[in-house]
C-alpha cells in the first residue's frame, strides 16, 4: 500500500463502556428500561457464544479465501465481542451488496471517484476498505475503536490480493469514530451501524458542524439503516435513494 497508518490506542474498558451505554439509555428511556436492555443484551451475548452461533459468524468466508484475508466475525475475541454489545458488534459487509451501493452512487450526476475520499466509520477488520479500493477514490480512510480489529485490518491491507485494485492510498485510524474530525474534502461516508443511537448522534453532529464550516459534497451510504431516523432529522442531509438494505443521503 502507498499509505497505511495505524494509530495506537489504550485498551477500551468494558465496565466504562457498559456504564456509558446504560447511562445513555437511562437518560432517554429511564433506568428500568436501561437495566432490562442490559440484561437482554448480556443473555444474547451468552447465546451468541455457543459453537453453533460461532459457526454462523463465519459468514462470507469465500471472500476471505479469494483474497487471502481475515474479515469474518468468527475469530473476534470474546472481550471484543462484549465491547461490541456496548458500541457496535463487528459484522462484515457482503461484497455483492457493497458493489450494488457503489453502483447506485455512480448513477448520481457528475459523480467522479477521483474527487472523493471514502471514509468508513467503524471499519472493523477492513473488508469495506478493501472493497472500496477496487474503485479509484482519491483516498480511503477506516476509523475503528477496537485496537485488536484495527491490527487485523492492517494485516489484511498487507495481504490483500486483487488485480482490480484501483486505490492504494489507504489509512487506518484507531479512535472513537463518533468523535472523528472529518477532513475538509468531498466525502463518501460509509456506515454499517457503527454506533448505538447516542454515538450516531454525536457523529452526525460532527458532520453537520463540518458541513456548516466547510460546505462541500458529502454522500452517506448507510447499510442496514436501523437508526435512519437520526439521519432523517439532519438539516444538512437529504435522502436520495433507499431500499430495505441501505439508504443513501447527500449534503444539501
Amino acid at each position: 500500500m502507498d499509505e497505511i497508518e495505524a494509530a495506537s490506542s489504550q485498551p477500551i474498558s468494558v465496565s466504562r463502556s457498559a456504564r456509558r451505554w446504560w447511562n445513555d439509555i437511562a437518560a432517554r428511556q429511564g433506568r428500568l428500561t436501561a437495566t432490562g436492555q442490559l440484561l437482554s443484551a448480556l443473555v444474547e451475548f451468552v447465546r451468541d457464544s455457543t459453537p453453533e452461533r460461532r459457526r454462523q459468524r463465519y459468514g462470507d468466508a469465500e471472500y476471505d479465501w479469494d483474497h487471502r484475508v481475515n474479515t469474518t466475525s468468527a475469530a473476534v475475541s470474546w472481550r471484543d465481542r462484549l465491547l461490541g454489545v456496548f458500541h457496535s458488534p463487528y459484522q462484515p459487509t457482503e461484497s455483492v451488496l457493497f458493489h450494488e451501493m457503489i453502483g447506485a452512487l455512480c448513477a448520481q450526476a457528475c459523480f467522479d471517484f477521483r474527487d472523493f475520499a471514502f471514509i468508513d466509520l467503524g471499519s472493523g477488520k477492513g473488508r469495506t476498505l478493501l472493497m472500496a479500493s477496487d474503485y479509484p477514490f482519491r483516498r480511503i480512510v477506516g476509523v475503528e475503536l477496537l485496537p485488536a480489529l484495527s491490527r487485523v485490518a492492517h494485516e489484511n491491507l498487507g495481504k490483500y490480493q486483487n488485480t482490480s485494485q484501483r486505490c492504494f492510498a489507504i489509512e487506518l485510524i484507531c479512535e472513537d469514530a463518533s468523535e472523528f474530525a472529518f477532513p475538509v474534502e468531498p466525502i463518501v461516508l460509509f456506515l454499517f451501524n457503527p454506533f448505538p443511537e447516542s454515538g450516531l448522534r454525536r457523529g452526525m453532529a460532527n458532520l453537520e458542524q463540518s458541513l456548516r464550516m466547510h460546505p462541500r459534497k458529502v454522500y452517506v451510504l448507510y447499510h442496514n439503516p436501523l437508526l435512519e431516523h437520526v439521519l432523517a432529522e439532519s438539516a444538512s442531509l437529504e435522502k436520495i435513494r433507499g431500499t430495505h438494505q441501505y439508504a443513501m443521503y447527500v449534503s444539501r
